[in-house]
């Protein structure tokens, strides 16, 4: 069966060709270890964890690469501001990114490599580059020449002007050009630091990727991934790190042939912002709701699509999981038979550039099927469990999955919610009425009002 991924370096969907079938190759960045994750932080934690999936069903090996980074500056302003060493924020907030997503179903990594474990890798690749005529130091800084290498853009699309402006790095006395970005800068006596032949100092932001995927994956590799923001200049910046030292420089695919990216997240339909106060962190979500909750929202949206974290969004997933979980409960002491056509037909989904809405629309539409006895309960039964697999979900006992739940309901809340919409009737306020009936849907209750009052039940 055909897989197909859009490729941000070609700007086009294309068919996946691994360059060694037997392993796949693949990295992911990951967080930046000095805060609390937010939503924004899970979406590429649960979108490639669920392309990992896809490829270990078409595949008998993949190799999943996902770094840490471990020395950064805002770490070091964290530390600074906490008054604690920098391995005790880099410990504290990796440990609680890979419980957050471990609550969100995302399996490990194969291989989860820390910054400051590829010193010695990162000093290699940037004397390498100073030798070929791509790096220059000045002042205890090294920094990469852009104009050095003609292929620079390639993956952003961004023209000369644009390079310069989209630029993170300050316009410094010690660059040659705007566009220049730091290899190594040098520490205080203050600051986290390794002797290198250009001094005391620490590697810049984009050095550690192009080491640690040598390292571990070698060159070429499959599959390179992040979320939208890093293309530029992250990801433009390790092709061009990679290529200029240990690749071919006319070819940006002798770094990684795909390049594949997750959309931004929004909230409510707003850019999530400190100064809005509508930053979610994983860690609140994971009090309010089930991680498998959480997950499905997440993979509801396209992945290359900007996706709007709401209430609708996370009661549409909880509805489906209840409805699932029933129907594991209801099949208990049924046989499960595996159905290639059914299978093949989410598979075919999933391997369209990761449709995961497209599969979550043939799990319900398989439902409706299974619920008018359209197909057997044996074939969907296997189906689900099929789909689980590969979506990362339905990992709870049936059972505690029903009593979680209930535990979490307010039953005093709901009662003096339905309390309020009789008197809003009785009043004849029938939109304050209609409001509450939502706010109870949304809390994922049901309302039926009968000749003998209200009832209520979990949706």
């Amino acid at each position: 069966m055909k897989q197909y991924l859009y490729n941000s370096l070609s700007g086009k969907k294309e068919e996946f060709l691994p360059i060694d079938d037997s392993n796949i190759r693949m990295y992911v960045c990951g967080p930046t270890v000095y805060n609390y994750v937010h939503i924004g932080n899970a979406r590429p934690a649960v979108v490639f964890d669920t392309l990992v999936r896809v490829l270990r069903a078409n595949y008998k090996k993949v190799t999943y690469v996902s770094n840490i980074t471990d020395i950064d500056d805002k770490i070091i302003d964290a530390a600074a501001s906490q008054k604690v060493p920098i391995s005790e924020i880099t410990q504290k907030y990796t440990d609680i990114y890979n419980q957050n997503m471990e609550i969100l179903g995302v399996h490990a990594p194969d291989i989860q490599p820390k910054a400051t474990e590829y010193l010695p890798e990162m000093i290699e690749l940037i004397a390498e580059l100073i030798e070929k005529g791509f790096a220059y130091e000045k002042d205890g800084h090294v920094l990469f020449n852009v104009l050095a290498y003609e292929k620079y853009g390639a993956l952003s699309k961004r023209n000369r002007d644009e390079q310069i402006a989209g630029s993170r790095v300050e316009i410094a006395p010690y660059k040659k050009d705007p566009a220049d970005f730091i290899l190594w800068k040098p520490s205080t006596s203050e600051q986290p630091g390794w002797d290198s032949p250009w001094g005391f100092g620490r590697p810049g932001w984009h050095t550690e990727c192009s080491a640690m995927t040598e390292k571990n994956l070698g060159l070429p590799f499959d599959i390179h991934g992040g979320g939208r923001d890093l293309i530029f200049p992250h990801h433009e910046n390790e092709i061009a790190q990679s290529c200029c030292a240990s690749g071919d420089v006319n070819n940006p695919q002798s770094f990684s042939k795909y390049w594949v990216h997750n959309g931004f997240v929004t909230v409510e339909g707003e850019k999530m912002s400190k100064s809005i106060g509508n930053v979610i962190l994983v860690k609140d979500l994971i009090n309010q709701y089930d991680g498998e909750v959480i997950r499905l929202a997440l993979l509801s949206s396209h992945y290359r699509q900007s996706f709007d974290w709401n209430a609708k969004i996370i009661h549409q997933a909880q509805v489906l999981l209840d409805k699932l979980y029933q129907v594991l409960i209801d099949l208990s002491d049924t046989d499960i038979k595996q159905s290639n056509k059914l299978n093949d037909e989410l598979l075919i989904a999933l391997n369209d550039d990761l449709n995961t809405p497209g599969a979550i629309a043939i799990l319900n539409k398989k439902y409706r099927e299974y619920s008018s006895n359209q197909i057997s309960k044996e074939s969907f039964k296997g189906l689900l469990l099929f789909a689980a697999n590969i979506l990362g979900i339905l990992n709870t006992e049936p059972a505690e999955w029903f009593a979680r739940k209930l535990n979490d309901i307010d039953e005093n809340k709901i009662v003096k919610l339905i309390e309020k919409r009789t008197s809003a009737k009785a009043n004849k306020d029938y939109a304050l009425a209609d409001a509450i009936r939502k706010e109870l849907i949304d809390m994922g209750i049901e309302i039926m009002d009968t000749a003998e009052g209200t009832s209520w039940k979990i949706l």
